[in-house]
């Protein structure tokens, strides 16, 4: 029962194909401010739409009007990017030109090609969850670290960059972008953990180990202690930092972070002071037993990590990025390399702690799972 559903929602997302070629056909419209009013109106149909298909089919989260709706606007993003990219024409260009034109930047482009397949997909995921009853808890926190990334880093991105000065009244539209999750990531804290059952000898037995006796657990901890120092590394970097390292490294790997858009250097501050401390806190983790708190935020920190890497390899190989700041084709393969093993190892932290959340449970929690087990 849950597909045709699903279907109902996959093809009213695909409407914004000839939504968006009439709109810029007709539309006729130039200054800015129209671009706005029509943007909002767009959007408000576009609530209203998506609120009479999710009763029409009967969807019983309150969640599912949030991802009915940005289901349809990654199709936007994913028109915004093949546009840019000249696959597509004629159905953004009024918008990219007065509205939103950083959204043309390779940043710009990287995030709605993210938003459009990897977010795409987590709402259908998350929809079809919803339909069959399903938790979805752990697919929903990967999705709320996906998103709250990109705009952590496109907001100040586009006010400290070289758009600064080009911001239009279009800029509001992105405010959904920002609350919306918050909310929905609030909901998502709240439902219940979907976990592999513990029971507490096997919970005592996991937290009597040490690290040693731990060999991928062990392995987690050196790459993270190789993360924090990258990390810092690149946070030097984005910052000036003198050094013959620092300045070797940018211009020979990394020239991209000089960019003036403003976003490399965001997303360099963003991993220095939220991601280094969260892998010093993961490094504890791991050593010391009970942290609960690893089952949630590594999924948070996952879906963070591996779409920042995702826009800012892509951004700095991209034949749109001015060649000054692309990556030189010589050191091509030590940076794409660094850079996916940097978003590969939360990831696989991550998956570790789902696959075997033994060592990070409170055992009085295994001792209560199990004795309701028992009363069964």
């Amino acid at each position: 029962m849950h597909f045709p559903k699903l279907t109902s929602i996959y093809c009213t997302s695909l409407l914004a194909f000839p939504l968006c070629y009439v709109i810029n056909s007709i539309s006729g419209l130039s200054d800015p401010f129209s671009i706005a009013v029509t943007g909002f109106t767009v959007l408000l149909a576009l609530v209203a739409l998506m609120y009479k298909v999710v009763q029409m089919n009967s969807f019983q989260d309150p969640l599912s009007y949030v991802f009915a709706v940005f289901s349809f606007t990654s199709v936007i993003d994913l028109i915004i990017a093949l546009e840019e990219d000249g696959y597509l024409s004629g159905f953004m260009e009024f918008y990219l030109r007065e509205g939103e034109p950083y959204l043309r930047t390779t940043y710009g482009i990287m995030i709605c090609y993210w938003d459009s397949t990897v977010n795409y997909a987590l709402y259908l995921v998350m929809l079809s969850a919803i339909a069959q009853r399903k938790n979805y808890r752990n697919v929903g926190l990967y999705w709320l670290g996906s998103l709250m990334m990109s705009m952590i880093v496109f907001l100040p991105g586009n006010m400290i960059g070289k758009f600064g000065s080009q911001l239009r009244p279009a800029f509001l539209l992105n405010i959904p972008y920002l609350l919306l999750p918050i909310w929905a990531g609030l909901n998502i804290f709240k439902k219940p953990q979907s976990l592999p059952y513990c029971s507490v000898e096997k919970v005592v037995e996991e937290q009597r180990k040490w690290l040693h006796q731990r060999p991928l657990d062990l392995g987690l901890v050196m790459y993270l202690f190789l993360a924090v120092i990258f990390t810092l590394f690149r946070g030097l970097v984005a910052l000036d930092c003198p050094t013959d390292s620092c300045f070797n490294y940018l211009y020979q790997y990394e020239p991209y972070l000089k960019d003036p858009v403003g976003y490399p250097k965001v997303q360099m501050l963003v991993y220095l002071f939220y991601v280094l401390p969260f892998f010093c806190l993961c490094i504890y983790g791991l050593i010391e037993p009970g942290c609960t708190w690893m089952l949630d935020w590594t999924l948070v920190f996952a879906g963070a990590v591996a779409q920042a890497q995702f826009s800012h390899i892509g951004s700095s190989l991209h034949q749109r990025t001015p060649y000054t700041y692309r990556t030189p084709e010589n050191t091509w393969w030590v940076f794409i390399l660094s850079n996916l093993l940097y978003m590969l190892g939360p990831n696989l932290l991550a998956y570790r702690c789902l696959l075997n959340p033994g060592f990070f449970m409170a055992p009085k929690e295994g001792m209560e799972d199990q004795n309701d087990k028992k009363h069964k």
